[in-house]
């Protein structure tokens, strides 16, 4: 069996799902229970000068800052952090002693390769041992990847890594990838290994790596609950202990599962990892695994929709994630359907000086239907649903702007939509473009509610009335009074839309008369 040491990156890459927001004393928790499990390496952050040092966080802008969350009685286990090429003046790094870190991760893009090499240099020259962490190392072609190679012999670095930056690669990948290594790089320098489970195959890969036959030392590496950026990574727990089954490692299960229970479970529960089918169509495209975030945040995309958007990125831009471009693209797919308004008039001249109640599929529509119904019933009245058929009344129209809510409607109720263009729909009563009801609130630009305000501010209404518009509550259960409707997704992005919506609606009841048939939970406004 080869020699392995297991490097867990719990802090640093399980950062990623908690804004590296651990707590202090969560940080020194965790690495003590690691040590405590035996776990050969234990990488406690990101080194860092792009953001100012917080001491319940895992980025750090100093060797210091990290000594000072590391056990005295840390049994020698070799503790390491990681930088991003770029993002860490190394010119800054002390010189090695004992009480500092043993070893700096440096991570790179294959267009920064050179330079990044010059800075493990610099790293090795101050006596730290030094990682060459090579990103997305399946997107380099065999030449250039020997040519790293040789560039690496003559640095002759601690450990030089397979990187499968975004979950992508198969067993035959990795297999292809390692003997190109094996048979070029020099004898003392170790293969590592840094997975990315969106294709659940980081376990998989871990147990490929293990059946080679080699005299090289290894290191796989893993988090504890497999935590980090969306689907994750490997589980430390779950392979520590495959290890020990396997061979006669003797790494220690309850500290991990101690932390588990104690620290993680409360992250998770706030904020998920794990696999996905954004996160499984990041990977099949070979893209950062944040263009699945953003998408799946919308909350508005078919499964189907998300692939025909990661289909439309130049490979160039895949790499790394850019929220400007994904944007851009989200919004021209949106905008790329056609427009039937020839009812446009029709509809103004029935709305015009009219009340129009918009009725969302938040919980308050169910708890306080009676509101709802007698509010409908004067003569000056048009009932819009938004997204879904209100069971309670028979509403004269139904606003649609989300592809999946659409999709749920029955043919008798489509005849009576008006959907925006991003919709692929016939015999609906209106198609309207997309992009000319988009509101300048990031969190909820596109948020249907506001669309359909704006809609009918526009249609001539004299007053709008808002029922169902409760903001989201953290706990799902809560927020939609339709079974089925429910959607899961981050607290940050939940206090964010909650926050957006407020605003939008102020904004608009400078325009027109704006009040509330049911109590919203979550969002306020004072009216004009």
């Amino acid at each position: 069996m080869n020699k392995i040491q297991v490097l867990d990156c719990t802090l640093r890459d399980g950062g990623y799902c908690n804004q590296f927001c651990f707590g202090y004393d969560n940080i020194k928790k965790i690495i003590s229970n690691l040590t405590e499990a035996n776990i050969d390496i234990i990488e406690c952050g990101f080194l860092t000068n792009t953001v100012e040092y917080e001491k319940e966080k895992t980025l750090f802008n100093n060797v210091d800052q990290i000594s000072g969350v590391i056990p005295k009685k840390h049994q020698r286990k070799m503790i390491v952090a990681l930088m991003n090429y770029g993002q860490f003046d190394v010119d800054t790094l002390p010189e090695y002693t004992e009480n500092s870190i043993d070893g700096i991760r440096v991570a790179f893009h294959k267009k920064n390769r050179e330079e990044a090499l010059k800075v493990c240099e610099k790293i090795k020259s101050k006596g730290y041992k030094v990682f060459v962490q090579a990103m997305v190392s399946i997107s380099y072609t065999d030449k250039e990847f020997l040519d790293l190679i040789h560039k690496v012999n003559k640095l002759d670095p601690y450990a030089f890594y397979i990187v499968d930056s975004f979950g992508t690669m198969k067993g035959k990948d990795l297999t292809r990838l390692f003997y190109i290594i094996e048979h070029n790089l020099n004898d003392n320098i170790i293969i590592g290994l840094h997975s990315h489970n969106n294709l659940q195959l980081s376990f998989s890969n871990a147990q490929t790596l293990l059946g080679i036959q080699t005299n090289r030392r290894l290191i796989i590496d893993s988090s504890i609950y497999g935590m980090g950026r969306g689907a994750g990574n490997l589980n430390t727990e779950l392979f520590v202990e495959y290890l020990n089954e396997l061979t006669d490692c003797s790494y220690k299960l309850n500290p991990l599962l101690r932390v588990i229970d104690e620290i993680l479970n409360d992250f998770y529960n706030k904020s998920h990892w794990g696999y996905s089918l954004p996160n499984y169509l990041s990977a099949t495209h070979n893209a950062h695994p944040n263009y699945a975030r953003f998408l799946d945040d919308k909350k508005t995309l078919a499964v189907k929709d998300m692939n025909e958007i990661f289909s439309m990125m130049e490979d160039e831009k895949k790499v790394s994630f850019d929220k400007n471009y994904i944007e851009e693209l989200y919004l021209r797919y949106m905008e790329s359907g056609v427009v039937h308004e020839e009812h446009r008039a029709e509809l103004s001249e029935k709305v015009a000086g009219k009340k129009v109640i918009l009725i969302a599929p938040g919980r308050s529509s169910s708890d306080e239907k009676e509101k709802i119904i007698d509010a409908s019933k004067s003569n000056d009245v048009i009932t819009v649903s938004i997204n879904f058929d209100y069971s309670h009344l028979n509403v004269d129209y139904i606003f649609s702007s989300n592809i999946r809510r659409f999709k749920a409607l029955g043919k008798e109720q489509r005849e009576k939509c008006i959907v925006t263009s991003n919709i692929a729909a016939d015999n609906v009563y209106l198609q309207t473009g997309y992009s000319d009801l988009l509101n300048d609130e990031e969190s909820v630009s596109d948020n249907a509610g506001l669309m359909a305000i704006k809609f009918f501010i526009d249609c001539g209404a004299k007053e709008i009335l808002l029922a169902g518009f409760d903001g989201y509550s953290k706990y799902t259960s809560e927020n939609y009074g339709e079974s089925g409707m429910e959607i899961i997704t981050r607290n940050a992005v939940l206090d964010a839309m909650n926050l957006g919506m407020t605003n939008v609606i102020s904004e608009y009841a400078r325009k027109i008369d704006i009040s509330f048939v049911t109590k919203p939970k979550y969002i306020v406004i004072s009216g004009r």
